[in-house]
């Protein structure tokens, strides 16, 4: 009969801690996981303090008229710390950052960015009230600071957008603290656009494209009702419908410039109405022929 060896394995005793060192083997446990404890304390503590020291870079940039390095200031903190602290705050600021450092475009695009972002932000008005700051005063560049150039005659593109954002300001938020200045400035926007619709309308008159005169200065009348351009477009009507011999039309704008406006310069003592012709010195001014009809 085969006898298989069989083997047992011997137990293996782990040796046992006495009490003493049970205790000190628990201190040493504790002292380690205080000291991850402080490191990862140490390292929150640190990561604050350089968002904050980057939040206050910025602001201090920004007190000294220093609007392009407080712009990087604040898009390194908002990269480094996306959910940190001064996010959103940086966010904010950093649109007053672009308008002041004359960047328009940037600064519509990062106040469309926080309007998205937080639009239940207790601040979100001051977002809206920045963008059209940032449109109102885009047309503000290097040769209209040279050139007297008449605002009316710009691009009216800018003008309009902002215009529409300080409405949109004044229709979401009525009781803001920049409501009564984007009031000003959109009586003063509307009364520019009404201009630079008379501005075009006297040009097509100039080029004989007298039913498009016509149609800009009845333009004016159903939109920008109250400026001080409701007078003269009632005149270029006036004209424009005469030297399209269509009297009816020509007769009841006149009726309407005679009995609102009857010290307009058209009327004459009597009443009679007299073509204004300025638009045409204006065009052969020199500033004019130099600019190809930009200027002057």
């Amino acid at each position: 009969m085969v006898k298989y060896l069989t083997f047992q394995a011997s137990t293996r005793l782990e040796p046992s801690l006495n009490k003493n060192q049970s205790s000190a083997f628990a201190l040493t446990l504790l002292l380690i996981a205080s000291l991850l404890a402080g490191c990862a304390k140490d390292a929150d503590d640190s990561e604050e303090a350089s968002e904050l020291v980057l939040y206050r870079s910025a602001q201090s940039g920004m007190a000294a008229g220093n609007y392009k390095d407080a712009v990087t200031r604040l898009q390194t903190l908002e990269s480094r710390f996306p959910f940190g602290r001064y996010a959103e705050q940086a966010q904010l600021e950093i649109i007053y950052a672009y308008y002041k450092s004359a960047q328009s475009e940037a600064a519509r695009a990062a106040a469309d960015r926080f309007i998205r972002l937080h639009g239940n932000h207790p601040n979100v008005d001051y977002a809206y009230y920045l963008r059209g700051l940032a449109s109102f005063e885009e047309d503000e560049n290097f040769l209209t600071k040279i050139f007297p150039l008449d605002p009316s005659k710009r691009d009216p593109g800018a003008a309009r957008e902002s215009f529409d954002d300080f409405s949109r300001l004044l229709r979401r938020f009525p009781s803001s603290e920049y409501a009564p200045d984007a009031q000003k400035r959109m009586r003063y926007l509307k009364n520019l656009l009404a201009e630079s619709e008379l501005h075009a309308a006297r040009y097509y008159i100039y080029r004989g494209a007298f039913m498009a005169a016509a149609n800009r200065g009845r333009f004016v009348l159903e939109n920008f009702q109250g400026t001080v351009a409701v007078p003269d477009a009632l005149a270029i009507m006036v004209e424009a419908y005469r030297l399209l011999e269509q009297p009816t039309l020509a007769n009841n704008s006149l009726r309407v410039l005679r009995t609102n406006y009857p010290n307009h310069r058209t009327l004459d003592e009597n009443g009679v109405f007299q073509a204004d012709r300025s638009v045409k010195k204006a065009q052969k001014s020199w500033l004019n022929v130099l600019s190809l009809g930009i200027f002057g």
